[in-house]
């Protein structure tokens, strides 16, 4: 955790306020994966991380704060999802390649944070922006990059120039997140996870460049 840590009324939290404040989050985050969001208390929270609804008050003004919290530092760690595009090659063998990282790293992201993205996904479905902001600002890292690589390929006419960069670009991370939260979802349809992900890419791979991947 980087810069001041301060407590709800201003003040500057010691190593010890910022070990606590930190277990809170990391006892709600615990909650989330098991229990519904709109059923976790302040009270359930606090006697989890071993203190008390007054000390979490201390650092968050309801549960809902202590949730954006988590969803602003998940946030900052999907920013590095760009690195899965950015400058990557979508020529070749090596396009095929990019598309499986860009898939199979769109899927861990969301698995190890499934929690978290359902809470935000939920708000942000509700009309709540702060929720919107921080869902929109995970998948703009992904959008922004894949629109440039489109349009690189544009550029040497590899793809249509009657393709709509930005269309398709957040169009195939709206798939990735509907998918990507949907995972358990595909082994009602007897789907397979080893059979996800490379169809996945195949469908990424098709959209960026209109081709099928390099075998």
């Amino acid at each position: 955790m980087t810069g001041q840590v301060r407590t709800v009324d201003g003040r500057v939290a010691g190593r010890r306020g910022q070990a606590t404040r930190q277990k809170l989050l990391d006892c709600l985050s615990e909650m989330l994966s098991s229990s519904p969001y709109r059923d976790v208390k302040v009270i359930d929270v606090a006697r989890k991380a071993g203190t008390s609804p007054a000390t979490f008050y201390q650092y968050f003004p309801d549960v809902e704060g202590a949730v954006l919290e988590i969803a602003e530092e998940m946030a900052k760690e999907g920013a590095t999802l760009t690195d899965l595009v950015a400058g990557r090659s979508w020529a070749g063998r090596s396009g095929r390649q990019t598309a499986e990282e860009l898939v199979d790293g769109f899927l861990a992201f969301w698995r190890k944070n499934d929690a978290i993205l359902r809470v935000v996904d939920l708000g942000a479905a509700e009309g709540d922006k702060r929720f919107y902001k921080i869902r929109m600002k995970i998948l703009n890292a992904v959008t922004n990059s894949l629109t440039e690589s489109i349009q690189e390929l544009q550029a040497k006419n590899k793809v249509d120039k009657d393709v709509s960069a930005p269309a398709m670009a957040g169009s195939l991370v709206a798939m990735l997140a509907a998918v990507a939260g949907h995972q358990k979802g595909f082994t009602s349809w007897g789907v397979k996870q080893q059979e996800l992900k490379p169809n996945l890419a195949l469908l990424v791979h098709l959209g960026i460049t209109g081709k099928k991947p390099a075998k």
